[in-house]
């Protein structure tokens, strides 16, 4: 699925993806193929999220997602998940003014009030500090599950129906778009998931419905600018039909 590719081609502006989405897989499996610690799995990993950053953002993508903590990451082991808070409260400390600098706007989506108040605040100053760069958007998935979204969206149409802004009849697939985390970004395009699993466990339930799957074998840390360009290239290839025949297709772009 991954297949052989010229990187230095770079791809057409028509053929790239608006939004790519990532499930970063990975890091443990590394860092025990390396005899390393969890955490140094996970330390490489970050590396791998500047390359690809560096790379979406080159190559003119609009939305970068990134699966950084799903709601059930919180069962792991609770020294690593401490170590995951350390390194995800020192990136942001890190990494927030070199995104800035590149003129690339960050937005983290998920439950944060399971986070501590000092990485409450840090997410907040990032996203304040970036909020009005337009080179790119870097979406970060913390504590996000694809169920809550949808539910927290559900609640807040409720809510509206409840207090008279809203009849029943009046809930469209639109409507609950607008109340989902990303729900104001272009759906995902391509959605890329590493180290060889081939499942979107609970990631943009809802966003995905048409996106395109990318499954490398890579793990995540290794995955870095020429794997980024596989997987475009491999996006390029593709044939997008939204439910539509071939003919139709064929015809919408003859007019175009």
């Amino acid at each position: 699925m991954t297949g052989q590719v010229t990187a230095e081609i770079p791809v057409s502006a028509d053929r790239r993806p608006r939004h790519v989405a990532i499930i970063m897989d990975g890091n443990n499996r590394w860092a025990k193929a390396h005899r390393l610690t969890g955490v140094a799995g996970h330390k490489a990993g970050v590396n791998a999220v500047r390359a690809v950053v560096e790379t979406c953002a080159r190559e003119g993508v609009e939305v970068l997602t990134l699966f950084a903590f799903s709601s059930e990451n919180w069962r792991r082991p609770k020294d690593e998940v401490s170590a995951l808070m350390r390194l995800f409260l020192f990136a942001l400390e890190r990494e927030v003014r070199k995104l800035h600098r590149n003129n690339i706007r960050l937005r983290i989506i998920g439950d944060r009030s399971a986070f501590s108040d000092a990485l409450q605040e840090r997410m907040e100053k990032a996203e304040t500090l970036t909020r009005d760069n337009t080179r790119m958007t870097l979406v970060i998935a913390a504590n996000y599950g694809g169920h809550w979204d949808i539910a927290q969206a559900t609640r807040q149409v409720a809510e509206k129906v409840r207090q008279g802004q809203l009849e029943p009849g009046d809930i469209t697939d639109d409507l609950i778009q607008q109340h989902l985390c990303i729900g104001d970004l272009p759906m995902p395009d391509l959605m890329i998931r590493t180290a060889g699993e081939q499942r979107i466990s609970n990631f943009l339930l809802w966003h995905l419905a048409y996106t395109e799957f990318y499954f490398s074998p890579v793990f995540w840390p290794d995955f870095k600018d020429e794997e980024m360009q596989k997987a475009l290239h491999a996006y390029a290839g593709r044939k997008r039909r939204f439910g539509q025949t071939d003919d139709q297709i064929a015809l919408q772009t003859a007019q175009q």
